[in-house]
C-alpha cells in the first residue's frame, strides 16, 4: 500500500480508501466483515462512510453502514489504527424525514454528528464532510451550471465553519472536508476558513475515466489552496469494470438491482468504455485496474475511494495501487478522452 497525508493535518491515510456506501444493502453485515478485515490486511487504514448510507437511501436503513462499521470496530478494538471519514447530508429531496431542518445549521450539525459518533461507537471522527452543497449545483448529470432566479439560498459558509470549529476544539472531529463541491463552493469555504483557525482538508467528488470535469476548474483550486481530493465512483458504478459490456444485466450488479443508477450507462459512456477496454487488453491489464490506476496517478489525488461487495473485487481494486500506467498508455487514454469527453458527468 502507498500512503499520503490529509492536507493541513498530520493524519496518514492509504491511497486506497474503502467506501462503504453499499454496506447494509448490497452486502449485509456478515458479508461486510471479511471485506473490512481484508482491506486492513492489505494496508488500507482509511474508511469512508456517511449518515446517509447505505444507498439507495431509506429511512429504515438510515445510518446502517455506520452502525456496521461501529460494531466491527468495537469487536476488533482497532479504532486507533483507522482513519474514519463520515458526512452530514445536505438538503436533498429524497432524505426527508431524517430531521428538520435538513441543512448545515447548528441544530442539524449537532444532530448528525452525534448520531454518527454513536453509530460508529467512537468519540471522534478523523474527517467530517459536508455531503452536499446547500444550494443549486451542477452534479449528477449536467456539465454546465444553470442558475435558478427563485432559489431560496442563504450564504451560510462562515456560520457553518464556525460551528465545525467548535467540534474541532471539543475533539469530536479532527479535520473538515466537503463533498460534491464546485470551484465556487470550494473557494468560498477556503476563503472563509482563512478568517478563522480552520483549513479545508479535502473535497470528495466523483472522478473517473468517464467523468473528468473537475480537471477543468477545480484542480487549480486544489493545488493553490492545498486541498486534497478524494475520488468516488472511480469505476462509474461498475461500468469501468467492463461487466456491462457483454451483459447489460449481470446478476447482483448495482445497476441491475437499482436501474435508476444509470448515468454511466448512456451510449457515449459505453463507446468510451469499449475504447478504454481495448487499451487495457492491448497492454494485458484488466479494465478495472486501468481505470483505477489512472485515478491513483493523478497529481491532485489524495485517496481513491473504492467500493465492493466481495473480497475478490476488493483485492483486484486494491491491487491497482501497484499498477503504473506508462506515458504511452496515458497518451492513448487521452485520445479516447478527446473523442468522448466526460460522457457521464
Amino acid at each position: 500500500m502507498k500512503y499520503t497525508t490529509l492536507p493541513n493535518t498530520d493524519i496518514k491515510v492509504s491511497k486506497i480508501c474503502l467506501g462503504t456506501m453499499t454496506m447494509g444493502i448490497m452486502s449485509n453485515e456478515k458479508e461486510s466483515i471479511p471485506i473490512m478485515d481484508t482491506a486492513v490486511e492489505q494496508g488500507v487504514n482509511f474508511f469512508d462512510t456517511a449518515e446517509l448510507y447505505p444507498v439507495p437511501f431509506s429511512l429504515e436503513k438510515y445510518g446502517e453502514s455506520e452502525r456496521i462499521i461501529g460494531r466491527w470496530i468495537k469487536a476488533k478494538n482497532n479504532r486507533k489504527d483507522l482513519v474514519i471519514a463520515t458526512k452530514i447530508v445536505g438538503p436533498l429531496p429524497f432524505v426527508e424525514g431524517i430531521r428538520e431542518p435538513i441543512d448545515f445549521s447548528k441544530k442539524s450539525l449537532d444532530h448528525a454528528l452525534h448520531k454518527s459518533l454513536k453509530n460508529l461507537q467512537t468519540d471522534y471522527v478523523d474527517l467530517y464532510q459536508l455531503h452536499w452543497p446547500d444550494r443549486n449545483c451542477n452534479f449528477f448529470g449536467p456539465l454546465g451550471y444553470t442558475h435558478k432566479e427563485d432559489e431560496a439560498w442563504e450564504d451560510t459558509f462562515q456560520e457553518t465553519l464556525q460551528q465545525l470549529e467548535v467540534y474541532v476544539k471539543e475533539g469530536k472531529i479532527k479535520s473538515i472536508g466537503v463533498s460534491n463541491e464546485s470551484p465556487f463552493g470550494l473557494m468560498r469555504y477556503a476563503e472563509e476558513a482563512r478568517k478563522g483557525n480552520l483549513k479545508i482538508s479535502t473535497t470528495q467528488n466523483p472522478y473517473s475515466l468517464l467523468n473528468r470535469k473537475d480537471e477543468i476548474g477545480l484542480t487549480e483550486v486544489l493545488h493553490r489552496e492545498d486541498i486534497g481530493y478524494l475520488a468516488y465512483s472511480p469505476l462509474g458504478f461498475g461500468q469501468l469494470s467492463g461487466k456491462y459490456l457483454n451483459n447489460p444485466k449481470p446478476e447482483n450488479a448495482r445497476v441491475t438491482l437499482f436501474p435508476n443508477y444509470k448515468r454511466y450507462h448512456n451510449e457515449q459512456s459505453f463507446k468510451a468504455t469499449r475504447a478504454y477496454n481495448e487499451i487495457a487488453e492491448k497492454y494485458d491489464i484488466s479494465l478495472t485496474q486501468l481505470a483505477l490506476a489512472f485515478v491513483n496517478q493523478q497529481p491532485f489525488m489524495t485517496s481513491n475511494i473504492i467500493g465492493c461487495t466481495s473480497v475478490d473485487q476488493l483485492k483486484e481494486n486494491i491491487g491497482s495501487i501497484d499498477v503504473v500506467l506508462t506515458e504511452e498508455i496515458l497518451k492513448e487514454i487521452e485520445q479516447v478522452h478527446i473523442k468522448f469527453p466526460n460522457p457521464a458527468p
